[in-house]
């Protein structure tokens, strides 16, 4: 009964961005006995799934909640990860970043922090990522998705995006290791975009990019 109580009021102060009733709901957890474990697993993650599932139609009318839903999200899996027992095991690993030549950083910022809560490993490229850069970082942490945001149509089409991320790939045969998705506005408009800057997939908002990616990364330890 605790536990059900638990998930509902965190799943409610989520849902109204209320970060301090958030963290008061674990907090008062913790003190009737749950373990930081019970709390990632049995709370946080299914209320971000439940999430994803409840606000993807709407996305665009609500991009502040969504963002700090996302946010509450990662923070109290910050503070619960720091103290389980032993080091909790990632779903995988992947680099984000916003594609070469665009500058803006909250679509990235709400995946980033939805893919935290997932138990998924986030290394945060930043802006004007090169495809260069893109494909070392990910040989070098390990990551076998790369995330692409892109907000402005000549950026998402660029020779010097994921086009060129696909190319590297490509000359160094890493595409069976590598997968590469894409989001952002153009990818809204146009669906079949991705397919045409040859990504492996992507995801209509940073919320359902969550889920996109997980399954990509199950899909590919299959």
């Amino acid at each position: 009964m605790i536990l059900k109580n638990v998930i509902a009021a965190y799943n409610e102060a989520v849902f109204d961005t209320d970060r301090d009733k958030a963290f008061e709901v674990i907090h008062e957890a913790m003190a009737q006995g749950l373990t930081p474990e019970d709390i990632v697993f049995k709370v946080v993650i299914p209320a971000m799934e439940l999430m994803i599932k409840a606000i993807s139609e709407d996305f665009d009318a609500n991009l502040a909640q969504h963002f700090m839903a996302s946010q509450i999200a990662s923070q109290v899996t910050d503070e619960m990860v720091a103290l389980f027992q032993s080091s909790p095991e990632t779903i995988g690993r992947i680099v984000i970043g916003t594609s070469h030549g665009d500058m803006h950083t909250l679509g990235k910022r709400i995946v980033s922090g939805c893919l935290r809560s997932l138990m998924i490993d986030v290394v945060d490229l930043g802006v004007n990522v090169s495809a260069e850069r893109f494909v070392d970082a990910a040989l070098e942490h390990d990551a076998s998705i790369i995330a692409i945001s892109s907000m402005m149509v000549h950026t998402a089409r660029s020779e010097h995006g994921c086009l060129a991320v696909r190319q590297l790939l490509k000359e160094r045969g890493l595409e069976d290791r590598i997968k590469i998705v894409v989001g952002g506005a153009p990818y809204t408009w146009d669906t079949e975009l991705y397919k045409i800057v040859q990504a492996d997939a992507w995801a209509s908002d940073g919320v359902s990019a969550g889920k996109v990616i997980k399954d990509l990364i199950v899909g590919m330890r299959k």
